[in-house]
Order: C-alpha cells, then sequence, then structure tokens
C-alpha cells in the first residue's frame, strides 16, 4: 500500500506540472526512468523545458515516449523515414525497438540529421508516431551490433515487463533508516582477472563487474566468489560493468544462466562490444573442447536486461543508490563508476582499469566528482618502477621493433586485444607507414579486429575529441588505410605467410586462443621473425610464458592433440601503449581528488603491486589504503 502511495505522489507531481497541450495519457515506471506517454510528441519536443522543469522538481530521470496507437506500422514509418531523410545522410539501416518506441537511423553522415545543419528531428517524429535517434553507421557491417538488435527485438514484450518491475523496485520506499556500506572482495583483488566486487547496504547488493580468470588453469579461480559471499545471482538489484574485456564481463552471461533476472548497467558502446567477445568466448571454447559456461541464450539474456547510459547521466539503480558513469579513458566505452549512497551518507568510486593520460584514442580519465569518500583503484601497473615512456618514445620504440625484421625481409606478429589496443596501434602504423619513417609493408588483420573498429565509428562520440571531430564532422575514417588488408577467413592467411616482410595483427592479445596461434605457429620457428607484444600479460597465460623466455610452447589442436612449437623468433614488449594508468599517473590521480578521501581500496593487480601501491598512497596522502586479498569484508561507512 505504501508502495502504491508512494508511486501516486510521484506521478501525480509530473501531472500537476505538465501542460494540457503535452496530452499525457499514461506514465509508467521504465526501470531507472519514469516515461511520459504521449499523443502530442511535437508538443514536449518543441518546449523541452518542461521535461528539465520536472527532472529538476524530482530529481528523477524522464524521457518522453509515443502511445503506441499513434505509431505507424514499421513498414510504413520505415517509407515514411526513407522519403524524409535526405539522400547526403546516406542512411543505411533503420532499427525499431518495439519496447521503447524508438527508432535508431545509422547514417553515414549523420552531421546532415543534426539540428545544427537545419534538420527537424521532430518532423520525423510528427510523422512516423516514434521518437527517432541518430548514430553514426559503421563503415562495414557490424554483426556484434546487429545481434544486439536482434535480441531487443525478439525480446520486446519481456523488456517492456521487466521495465515496469525493475522500476518498481528502484523508486520503492525504503525498508530502513539505516545507513552502512560494506564491500565485499570476489575477484581481481591481489590478481589481475575475474573482477567482481560487492556493494551491500542495508536496500540493497549491487555487483561492480563480474568478469572471469583468463589465465587460471582451476575453477576456483576462475570465476567470482559468489559462493563464499553466500549471495544467490537472485539475491543481486543490479550488476554495473565498468568496460568490456573479458576479466570485466566474461562470468555476466552465466549469472543469467544460474537465475539472475536483474539488470546490467554499461555505457551505450559496452554493450555491442561485450556481445562480441561473449560471443567469441563461446566460439573458442566450442572449438577448443572447454567447458561452456553459457551459450549465445544466455548473452541474448544479458542484453534483454541491458541498460546503457551515457557519461555523466545520474541514475537511480536503488532505492538507496545512484550510479553515475565517467570516461576511464581505457577502451571504447570504459567508465569509472561513481556510486551515490543514501541521502548524502556515503560515495564511492571504482575506477575498474582507467588511463589517466590522453591517448590517440581517448581523452584522459575523469576526476573531477563531486564527492568521493572510498575510492577503488587499479594497480596494473602499481610498482614504483612501471614508469612508462614519453608517448614520443613509445611510438619511436615501436617503430624501430619492427623495421629491422621488416628490411630483413621478416613478419612482425603482434598478438593484441581486439577493442582499444589493436584501434591505437592501426592508427600509429598507418601514421608512420604514410610518413615513411616505418618500412612499408602489407599490414594483416584478423580476428575481431575489423568488427571492434567498426564499433568504434559507429559510437565516435566516445572517442577523443580530435577523433570525433574526423569521423563526424569531417567524414574521415582513421582507421581505413591502404596497407591494411583483412584476413576474413583462414583459408586466406596464404598472402600473410608468403615471402617477403609483413605485420600482422591477430586476437588475443595474451596468446590464449584465436586466430593468432596459428600465425604463432607458423612465424615463432624463425628467427628472421618477431613476436611483439604491446598490451599486458597476465600471469599463466601463454604470451606470459612466452614473454619471460619459455623457448617452446605446447598447442592443442582442433582434434585436441598437444603440438610443441619452437619460439626462435625475437621476442619484445613494447611498454606504452597500455590503456592503464602507471604508477606515476595512478598517484597524480589521486592527488586530484577532493574533498580529500576517507579509504583507498587497491585492486586488479599482482600481489607485489597492490601492496606497493597502497603503501604509497598511504605515506603520501595520508590516507588509510588496504590492499585486501580475494574473500575479505570491508565495512566502509
Amino acid at each position: 500500500m505504501e508502495q502504491k502511495a508512494n508511486g501516486a505522489t510521484l506521478m501525480g507531481a509530473i501531472l500537476n506540472t505538465i501542460p494540457a497541450e503535452a496530452k499525457i495519457t499514461r506514465i509508467e515506471y521504465e526501470g531507472p526512468r519514469i516515461a511520459l506517454y504521449t499523443r502530442n510528441p511535437a508538443f514536449l519536443h518543441n518546449n523541452s523545458y518542461v521535461i528539465s522543469e520536472i527532472v529538476n522538481s524530482l530529481k528523477k530521470r524522464v524521457v518522453t515516449r509515443t502511445e503506441k496507437a499513434i505509431r505507424k506500422e514499421e513498414a510504413e514509418a520505415r517509407q515514411v523515414l526513407e522519403r524524409m531523410t535526405p539522400p547526403e545522410a546516406e542512411a543505411s539501416n533503420f532499427f525499431f525497438d518495439d519496447a521503447l518506441g524508438e527508432i535508431t537511423i545509422e547514417a553515414g553522415n549523420p552531421r546532415v540529421l543534426s539540428q545544427e545543419a537545419g534538420f527537424d528531428l521532430g518532423a520525423l517524429m510528427d510523422q512516423t508516431g516514434w521518437k527517432v535517434k541518430v548514430r553514426k553507421a559503421p563503415h562495414l557491417k557490424s554483426t556484434a551490433i546487429q545481434n544486439v538488435y536482434y535480441a531487443m527485438k525478439v525480446g520486446s514484450d519481456a523488456r517492456e515487463k521487466f521495465y515496469r518491475e525493475l522500476g518498481e523496485a528502484i523508486f520503492r520506499p525504503r525498508l530502513t533508516s539505516s545507513e552502512h556500506v560494506t564491500i565485499k572482495t570476489l575477484g581481481a583483488f591481489q590478481e589481475v582477472g575475474r573482477s567482481c566486487l560487492l556493494v551491500e547496504t542495508s536496500e540493497s547488493k549491487i555487483l561492480l563487474d563480474c568478469g572471469i580468470h583468463p589465465g587460471s588453469r582451476n575453477t576456483w579461480d576462475a570465476y567470482p566468489r559468489l559462493d563464499w559471499a553466500d549471495v544467490s545471482p537472485r539475491d543481486i538489484d543490479g550488476i554495473v560493468i565498468s568496460h568490456s574485456h573479458l576479466d570485466h564481463m566474461g562470468f555476466l552471461p552465466a549469472m543469467y544462466k544460474y537465475g539472475y533476472e536483474g539488470p546490467v548497467y554499461c555505457t551505450e558502446p559496452t554493450l555491442p562490444l561485450m556481445t562480441l567477445l561473449q560471443n567469441d568466448f563461446v566460439k573458442i571454447a566450442q572449438i577448443e573442447g572447454g567447458r561452456l559456461i553459457y551459450d549465445q541464450k544466455d548473452i541474448r539474456d544479458m542484453v534483454q536486461h541491458a541498460i546503457t547510459l551515457p557519461y555523466g547521466m545520474v541514475t537511480d539503480i536503488s532505492p538507496d543508490i545512484k550510479l553515475v558513469f565517467n570516461n576511464a579513458g581505457h577502451i571504447l566505452g570504459s567508465a569509472t563508476v561513481h556510486l551515490h549512497i543514501g541521502d548524502g551518507a556515503h560515495n564511492i568510486v571504482y575506477t575498474g582499469d582507467y588511463k589517466y593520460g590522453r591517448t590517440q584514442l581517448f581523452d584522459s580519465a575523469t576526476w573531477n566528482y563531486p564527492r568521493v569518500e572510498t575510492l577503488i583503484t587499479e594497480s596494473t601497473y602499481g610498482a614504483k618502477e612501471d614508469i612508462m615512456p614519453l608517448r614520443e618514445e613509445v611510438e619511436a620504440n615501436f617503430v624501430n621493433a619492427i623495421n629491422g625484421v621488416l628490411k630483413n625481409g621478416g613478419k612482425v606478429l603482434i598478438p593484441i586485444p581486439a577493442v582499444g589496443r589493436a584501434q591505437e596501434i592501426l592508427l600509429v602504423i598507418d601514421q608512420y607507414m604514410r610518413s615513411k619513417a616505418l618500412v612499408e609493408a602489407p599490414v594483416f588483420t584478423e580476428g575481431m579486429i575489423s568488427e571492434a573498429t567498426a564499433i568504434h565509428v559507429s559510437y565516435a562520440d566516445y572517442l577523443s575529441r580530435e577523433l570525433r571531430t574526423k569521423i563526424l564532422e569531417e567524414g574521415i575514417n582513421p582507421f581505413r588505410s591502404e596497407y591494411f588488408t583483412e584476413v576474413e577467413h583462414p583459408s586466406n592467411r596464404e598472402e600473410a605467410y608468403r615471402e617477403g616482410p609483413a605485420i600482422i595483427m591477430a586476437t588475443s592479445g595474451m596468446l590464449e586462443g584465436g586466430p593468432v596461434l596459428d600465425y604463432f605457429e607458423n612465424i615463432a620457428p624463425s628467427e628472421k621473425n618477431k613476436i611483439l607484444f604491446v598490451s599486458y600479460q597476465v600471469q599463466g597465460t601463454l604470451g606470459r610464458r612466452v614473454l619471460d623466455g619459455s623457448s617452446q610452447a605446447s598447442l592443442m589442436d582442433q582434434s585436441g592433440k598437444i603440438k610443441i612449437v619452437d619460439v626462435r623468433a625475437a621476442v619484445q614488449k613494447v611498454e606504452g601503449f597500455s590503456g592503464h594508468s602507471d604508477y606515476n599517473q595512478i598517484i597524480r590521480f589521486i592527488g586530484k581528488l577532493r574533498p580529500k578521501l576517507q579509504v583507498v581500496l587497491v585492486n586488479h593487480g599482482e600481489k607485489r603491486k597492490t601492496e606497493n601501491l597502497a603503501y604509497a598512497i598511504q605515506r603520501i596522502y595520508r590516507v588509510p589504503a588496504l590492499h585486501p586479498d580475494v574473500q575479505e569484508a570491508i565495512r566502509v561507512y
């Protein structure tokens, strides 16, 4: 009864504020939002101050939706879109989201459909009865984006029901006035891999990240320790994903397999990138005969429960917790997670993986939070000696590491993560080959690099200011080059293996599966070749063993037989391309935070690095800094 009264009060406040001309037919919960359904969308579009005033008054997210009765059938609406969309916009796809009443237009030239260019999206909405959004079309068809669309489409009815039920849970009255906050460490403490921690309050249980350990050889170390926390997937109110690397989200579909039915919050590009890597994870497990901890159905369930948020938007995710994502500078869509708990009681910032420094791809991580009492920081490069060279030096080292091999007719294999590092290296290679500082040679890419790059183009709003301008305003795709050749199928690898110099970039970045292993088997035995690492190699992975000097590597073929590969090629790592902050950057980031922190928890680093960083923070800033192990509970408020 109290819940209904609370909801009625909220809805009544809205109805008393909104003009009759808006023709509001109903007000419903839509997950963390309150949705106003209207028969006159043009009025609200042209008088946006109405919604702004409601948001400022209620301090809740409010969105407008068109009443289903005024929405044209999809085929008819598509004809309207094709007629009203200028040809120069190069509209290539229209996605109809029935659950939200939204159409997404993928346009090769989205600027043509902007208000600045004089285009009236309100007219499209008026003519179709649907809300309309515009996004940059990828330069090639993205299977991952299409998979997301498909999962959303087939799950429309279930999503509508889910949004309503979630909204009722989020906006219910609080059950207690007491305040306490406990953090339980379930993974990636004194280790890198299976990032996961549980934030418990008197009202809520929120999981931050839900990853796997790529180098683990046993179940206890591979997955988050939910068993230790004595929490069932059904007990969790929400899962927040910082970014799309498997060590941060690789276990997420398994949560749905084992009973979780709640929301997953992530940034907009993180969702297609997650599905891309998770589907590849399933595919590799099937090929190699590994254990399938989930399948494509579980990934679809995850998509149907996903709520994507832009940077900077304050969003209620439970009766006592608000969430804000901010740029982490690590990979596309990566976010630091800011949790505001209670009525100003406590603020937590979980950095996930972050880069406090500019790269070619991304702006530096955000640091200006209104308040932070508890900081949870990664420490991948947390040792005092982990100082990255200047960017100019990094690129010079990279060019020098390759040039000698290419001049001698050898091949350079770069095992690379498909998301983030691959795009950064593509930009560097193209720049230096064009300037002739790098020996011109064919560059072959295989794995998910092309697909991930297409997603980068589609979500260019999340790239650095310079790249955003190039892609969205100047219509230039910096990831396409005359030097690059995509190997679309294993049968097409002959050209890459042909005699002569070449650069080969293939996934995965730690030699833990994927097409890179075939290239490794072919390239590693020859002394004139080189294996060049440009990303972090987790303990226990094949990449780490090769980097540490192993002269032989064991590979398993498709029949399950073990093959021994001699490693005679030169092996080198170029430091500095990392999407992680180095020691100095972490220290500077913490020094920027105001007011003074109450406690720092150090995670996502090998044991020695977490210890070193915690000690340094305590010594420099006189702030309590802990480096807990997995399976610890820390009361922070």
